[in-house]
């Protein structure tokens, strides 16, 4: 720790100034060699007292309890030298200096005013005292030198209060700015983990759309063209199976590549919602046999893509589950478009399930099902399901439009 370095009016200004002081008394009290011996002794006690308590000893200075025993010892010498001589109250600028420097608040107050009471009574020394007004003549010198000197006083504790409050707000700002830099640096690094992980939810959502996709456009097609195989052996009319299958196997060629490319689903290329599943619906009885239905209830408008594009495949995967496990004869598909929703009902004939039992993702639509409700509640809809053995199945997509145009 490095060592204080005190100011020269503390450690060198006392000391010339009782010497100075020391020698005009020679001058003045030559002739009076009694007194002139009193006074040069008191000096010299002084000047060992100020050396023994504080110039000798640097490792007390800032010790309140020993600079308060100095200062009080320093005052009453001082105080002695001035009632015997007054010009020794050129000496009170050195206690001026002990008290305002060595004591704290509010002992500095004290010793000030003792000072200053000195330094008064010095310059009041020719002032006669035998009657009131020479008394009270006194006594104001005493109380302009005290009132003055503790304003001062004063005054300096209260810059000392300010500047420490503003040393602290700086400090306190700056342990602030510390905090929110580390703040920052830590949002920095979360900023970052949550783009990471962004971009990890995002490949995961590509990845569901991906099957999504591929289930809807190539697995439907390719279980389509099974189908029309397998009934091929058993049928006399098998150029027809085929020539079936060849058509479905060149749609779900198209549809692939559209889901490579990221384009709309086929069906809405050119045509409609509503034009669109009545096309598909038209195209899957043909090749499945099984009579089915379009009704349209409110008045078509155009959609967003992405809803168009969700209906559309929701009728798609409920009439390939219907194809696959209803052995139903009628289906009804019904395309409602409300204010603010717009709905899709698939009911059929057939032999229905049971919606509560679990089924492996091989069974009742397996993944088809899931991937509708996937498609559904991304757009904030709902997909409902009602069946039981023996009943049939319905199944209601519903949406609400955003951005719809009427």
């Amino acid at each position: 720790m490095t060592e204080r370095v005190w100011p020269v009016r503390l450690t060198v200004v006392p000391y010339v100034l009782l010497a100075l002081l020391a020698a005009v008394t020679i001058l003045i009290k030559r002739d009076r060699p009694g007194s002139l011996a009193v006074d040069l002794g008191l000096c010299a006690l002084t000047g060992l007292w100020t050396l023994g308590l504080f110039t000798l000893r640097p490792a007390r200075r800032t010790d309140p309890r020993a600079m308060a025993i100095f200062i009080v010892g320093y005052v009453v010498l001082l105080a002695v030298l001035v009632v015997r001589d007054p010009w020794f109250g050129f000496l009170t600028p050195a206690g001026y200096f002990y008290t305002f420097i060595l004591l704290p608040w509010p002992f500095e107050l004290l010793g000030v005013g003792a000072v200053a009471v000195i330094a008064g009574t010095a310059q009041a020394y020719d002032i006669p005292k035998t009657d009131v007004f020479g008394v009270l003549g006194c006594a104001a010198v005493i109380g302009v030198n005290v009132a003055g000197m503790c304003l001062a006083a004063w005054l300096g504790r209260r810059g000392e209060v300010l500047s420490q409050q503003r040393q602290d707000a700086v400090d306190a700002l700056t342990e602030t700015n510390q905090r929110l830099e580390a703040t920052l640096a830590e949002n920095a690094v979360l900023h970052e983990q949550l783009l990471t992980q962004a971009r990890e939810a995002g490949v995961i959502d590509e990845r569901q759309r991906m099957a999504r996709e591929i289930h809807d456009t190539i697995a439907q097609g390719l279980t389509g063209i099974v189908t029309q195989l397998q009934a091929a052996e058993h049928s006399a009319d098998w150029r027809r199976h085929v020539t079936t299958a060849v058509g479905l196997a060149r749609d779900s060629l198209t549809e692939a590549r559209r889901s490579v490319h990221a384009l709309r689903p086929q069906p809405l290329q050119s045509a409609g919602l509503d034009e669109a599943i009545a096309d598909v619906v038209r195209r899957w009885s043909a090749v499945h046999g099984i009579d089915g239905q379009l009704t349209i209830t409110g008045t078509p408008r155009v959609l967003t893509p992405d809803e168009e594009a969700t209906l559309l495949r929701a009728a798609q995967e409920a009439l390939a589950n219907v194809a696959k496990y209803a052995q139903a004869s009628r289906v009804g598909v019904t395309l409602s478009y409300m204010e603010r929703q717009v709905a899709l009902d698939v009911r059929d004939d057939g032999a229905g399930f049971d919606p509560d039992r679990r089924r492996p993702a091989s069974e009742a639509g397996g993944f088809g099902l899931i991937a509708m409700r996937q498609r559904v509640e991304a757009l904030s809809g709902t997909l409902e399901i009602e069946s039981e053995p023996g009943a049939g199945t319905a199944i209601s997509a519903t949406i609400p439009t955003s951005g719809a145009q009427s």
